[in-house]
């Protein structure tokens, strides 16, 4: 595919998609994450460990929402590239061993299928982390019930269907947005 052809595609999947949660709803959902976060971190000296790429969305819009001291790192892993479904998890940046005996807050911008977040824990778990704690903006409901991870922190739930947005992309586009949005005719 061109990128000419890339772009055309996502400006028509952004012209046909579905507002889910408008900028306003996000913005009002971060900050009632941010204050459920606070109340458990807010003394524990925290590192906030964000999943690249759209974890870093989300990281951030916590981050400016807390007034209390907390270091700020990332992971690198995906099961998605620029496809529509997960296929192999590639690492590309794993957690930094000075992370044990450490509080963290893991924060990705979706929970969907849970192998990304699955993976992550087994990794922290194993560099001796003193406590995790989760926290996503979006939790996707499945329409086939599956096994996966609970998360400590969800902003709002949605269907099962793609979305993008507020750092969820569709293709490596769209991830900017300030509102969700949903591909046509996906749910």
């Amino acid at each position: 595919m061109t990128v000419a052809t890339a772009v055309a595609e996502a400006l028509a999947v952004r012209r046909a998609a579905r507002e889910v949660a408008s900028a306003t709803a996000i913005q009002a959902t971060f900050d009632r994450l941010a204050s459920r976060i606070a109340g458990a971190v807010r003394d524990a000296n925290p590192v906030l460990l964000t999943i690249m790429q759209g974890g870093a969305f989300a990281a951030v819009e916590l981050a400016r929402r807390f007034d209390f001291p907390c270091e700020f790192d990332y992971v690198h892993l995906s099961r998605y590239g620029e496809a529509l479904t997960g296929g192999a998890l590639t690492w590309r940046v794993r957690p930094d061993p000075r992370l044990q005996d450490r509080t963290v807050l893991v924060i990705d911008d979706i929970l969907d299928q849970g192998v990304t977040l699955t993976a992550l824990l087994d990794e922290l778990r194993a560099l001796g982390v003193a406590r995790v704690l989760t926290a996503v903006l979006v939790v996707k409901e499945l329409r086939s019930p599956q096994e996966r991870p609970s998360v400590d922190f969800a902003g709002m739930r949605v269907g099962d269907s793609y979305v993008f947005g507020c750092g969820m992309d569709y293709k490596g586009y769209w991830r900017g947005l300030p509102a969700l949005y949903a591909v046509a005719g996906n749910g």
